[in-house]
């Protein structure tokens, strides 16, 4: 785990010799990295559930569509980053690499000091405009405001951790993610349980441990002997860098932001059928939350294996990237989907023992889990679309297909039928619809590239 030591063998040869292998290699510990930071979030909601109630139990789910919609902006720039740095890695270009890493590093800071700002002014009005109970508000806000205290640190994090994806080391990530969250989950306990804080406790426990984890990031990029190592002297953000990372990366935050408008649509639905089943769907999600980062961590392998291939000027294999990964996907999302649903009403136990809250989760995850990985799909292509440098066209499509359609979806079909199962089943559908136009679209891409190689 000593950064000291030699870089090289945490890094992967995207560019030579089979792939299967080596994108698992990847895979594996990007996964479990993935599922560690989700437990942050599920260590916070079962605590409040076991030991605050429901209230205080739908004000920290009520708050996770409104901080998407707040962070992925900043979120999109690291895929950009991560891109980049794929790129010049591939590519063998090693002063645009350590640009790339020092502007990286300097915009996560400075982004997360930004939303700091914005999350302590815009939690009150914007959960007030979401339609959140009188019951749940007070709570949700002290929760977005101390949660949002952490931004520089989850920025640096996650900026970080893409540049060690870029060249395919997501084994140290995974390192560091497993101390901070063994401390998210003690503090979690003490300050829950011992000090009664309730919310202010797990968004305390939250920030505390996002801060060891980006410590550890950061230190392990000063400390490297790898072509990104980050010097912390004269640290600046090169403009020409920055353009780049902006026009891979704002698309993809864009896209971000605006589907999590279309989640806060739904989730301001949800909420007008009471605290319960704000409570059932919080816990459920949260429960699909594992699902989807299983899947997900197949569309960073895709960015990150397209990337440097497209820089090694290999476009042979993107195809062979896409077709692996995508199997691979619909292996991971019908296992992990399906097995979510069929113990659904165990695993929701572990937050709530309301039945009522139960039954309302089960109803969630019916319709969303058993075609999850139709989703998984859909991010994969975007994901290979992106490692090659097509940024705006996924959004588009993604924002065509899928938010504009749910948002269409809320003020269309369900104002006619308000039940939840009619909400819920706009995402499958709209995860079809947009994997369906993807795919178009990698293919008239693709085939421009076979040419250019040839």
């Amino acid at each position: 785990m000593d950064s000291e030591g030699s870089s090289k063998k945490y890094e992967i040869d995207m560019c030579n010799g089979p792939l299967f292998g080596k994108i698992l290699v990847f895979y594996f510990p990007l996964m479990l990295s993935g599922i560690l930071q989700l437990l942050f979030n599920a260590a916070d909601i079962a605590v409040v559930g076991r030991f605050a109630g429901n209230e205080a139990l739908a004000a920290v789910g009520s708050t996770s569509s409104l901080t998407n919609l707040l962070v992925n902006l900043f979120i999109g720039l690291s895929v950009g980053a991560n891109v980049l740095v794929a790129r010049f890695y591939g590519a063998g270009q090693k002063e645009e690499l350590k640009e790339m890493v020092q502007t990286a590093v300097a915009t996560s800071v400075l982004g997360g000091i930004l939303l700091v700002f914005v999350g302590f002014f815009a939690s009150q009005p914007a959960l007030a405009l979401m339609g959140t109970p009188d019951d749940v508000i007070k709570h949700s806000v002290l929760y977005m405001r101390i949660y949002f205290a952490g931004m520089p640190f989850m920025m640096a994090y996650n900026f970080g951790a893409a540049v060690l994806r870029a060249v395919g080391d997501t084994k140290r990530p995974l390192y560091y993610l497993l101390i901070a969250g063994v401390v998210n989950v003690v503090l979690n306990l003490v300050f829950v349980i011992v000090f009664s804080m309730g919310v202010a406790g797990v968004a305390t426990a939250t920030v505390i441990s996002q801060a060891i984890s980006a410590v550890l990031i950061l230190r392990c990029l000063i400390k490297s002997d790898g072509v990104y190592r980050l010097e912390l002297k004269g640290i600046k953000i090169a403009g020409d860098k920055l353009a780049k990372m902006f026009q891979i990366g704002l698309p993809a935050g864009l896209q971000g932001s605006l589907f999590s408008i279309s989640n806060v649509l739904i989730q301001s639905s949800v909420n007008s059928f009471g605290s319960i089943a704000m409570a059932g769907n919080t816990a459920g999600s949260n429960i699909e939350g594992f699902a989807y980062t299983a899947m997900n961590s197949f569309y960073q392998a895709a960015i990150s294996f397209c990337g440097q291939n497209y820089g090694a000027k290999k476009y042979n294999r993107v195809g062979k990237v896409l077709l692996i990964c995508e199997g691979l996907v619909i292996a991971v999302g019908l296992l992990m989907g399906n097995g979510a649903y069929l113990f659904a009403g165990k695993l929701l136990r572990l937050y709530t023992t309301d039945t009522e809250v139960i039954r309302y989760g089960i109803l969630r995850m019916a319709y969303i889990c058993i075609p999850y990985f139709l989703c998984g799909m859909m991010d994969v292509i975007v994901g290979a679309l992106r490692g090659i440098g097509y940024s705006i066209m996924p959004m588009l499509v993604s924002l065509t297909g899928a938010c504009l359609f749910r948002v269409v979806w809320i003020y269309t079909v369900f104002s006619r039928n308000r039940t939840l199962p009619c909400l819920y089943i706009s995402y499958p559908i709209s995860w079809g619809l947009t994997f369906a136009v993807h795919l178009v679209c990698f293919i008239i891409v693709y085939r421009r590239l076979l040419k250019k190689e040839t």
